[in-house]
């Protein structure tokens, strides 16, 4: 069966054809309109459209919808490359006080996907330790009866890059944290004071801390700051009172006293001023690759529906945002 229309019939006619169609099937029918448009002698536009709708054509447009699956379309096509692409992106927010000790720590988490596969794949994502997931929000896509009962992710994906999960962890959980700051900074009436810092690893697995930089902002009575990094490079802004430590990588073997960054030197106070009364916080941040501080590791990813061998990957990355781990003085 297919339905042919010419500008011999009104376009209402057209419209009612259609409706009728959408009412047997159930769905809303997506249909190529192929024609032109030319001008009319007197200004105006006439149209000739021709509709050509067949059996086949429209079991294909609309087995989507039939299914329930709107964010795929049928007959997706990859002829260069076949692969789905998993980011597991963690950040997370901190609080250390004097001593070293957490007072709160939460992870945000999402994992983005990047899918160029034929067909309609059915993809099932397994992890190791899928209890650590908390407070998930899913994309449409994800069979949540399938997460309720078995933690799985199970989805027929959208083409293209999307968002499959975004999830938090609380502080109720046992978080590691991944670097250590030893501070001693001291203020000394009439002769300003001393600043130290040294930064390490740790428990990172063997990976290379990056983009690691220490910023923190003086009591107003500081004039200046006298600091030499044995890594790195160190600025402080006499008017902002900013000092910004940027170290750069710091190798997992980093871990004798040596080898560690340290920043060392003389604060000096402005004249008649009084000693701060407090330290000031250090705001650290940094990138990890290829590890998700939260624990959280993929066991497996499985297709099916198809007969091909995709590429599968996985990425990890694990990042703090500027002002979002802070550590007492």
């Amino acid at each position: 069966m297919g339905v042919k229309y010419t500008n011999n019939e009104s376009y209402f006619d057209l419209i009612e054809e259609i409706d009728a169609i959408i009412d047997r099937n159930g769905a809303t029918v997506m249909c190529e309109i192929q024609g032109y448009v030319s001008e009319h002698k007197n200004g105006y536009y006439k149209t000739r459209m021709d509709v050509d709708m067949s059996r086949e054509h429209a079991k294909r447009l609309t087995v989507g919808m039939e299914s329930g699956i709107t964010w795929r379309k049928v007959g997706i096509v990859h002829r260069t490359t076949n692969e789905v692409l998993f980011d597991i992106i963690e950040s997370f927010d901190a609080i250390i006080d004097q001593r070293g000790m957490i007072i709160t720590a939460e992870i945000s988490g999402v994992i983005d996907c990047c899918v160029k596969l034929t067909g309609m794949p059915d993809l099932t994502l397994s992890f190791i330790n899928p209890r650590l997931l908390d407070d998930v929000s899913f994309h449409p896509c994800v069979r949540l009866k399938k997460w309720e009962s078995e933690r799985v992710l199970s989805f027929i994906p959208p083409d293209g890059n999307f968002r499959l999960i975004s999830y938090h962890i609380g502080s109720q959980n046992s978080i590691s944290i991944p670097v250590y700051v030893k501070h001693n900074i001291q203020f000394r009436e009439g002769s300003g004071g001393r600043f130290e810092l040294t930064v390490g690893p740790k428990q990172t697995m063997g990976k290379t801390l990056e983009a690691v930089v220490i910023e923190c902002t003086m009591p107003k009575s500081v004039l200046n700051c006298t600091l030499t990094p044995t890594q790195g490079k160190c600025t402080f802004d006499p008017v902002k009172k900013i000092l910004v430590w940027d170290i750069g990588k710091i190798e997992s073997n980093a871990q004798s006293a040596a080898r560690l960054p340290s920043l060392r030197g003389n604060i000096v106070l402005s004249t008649g001023q009084p000693i701060p009364e407090s330290n000031p916080i250090l705001s650290v941040r940094f990138t990890l690759n290829q590890i998700a501080i939260s624990g959280i590791r993929v066991q497996r990813v499985d297709m099916h529906g198809e007969k091909y061998k995709p590429f599968k990957g996985v990425k990890y990355i694990t990042t703090v945002k500027k002002g979002r781990f802070q550590i007492r003085t």
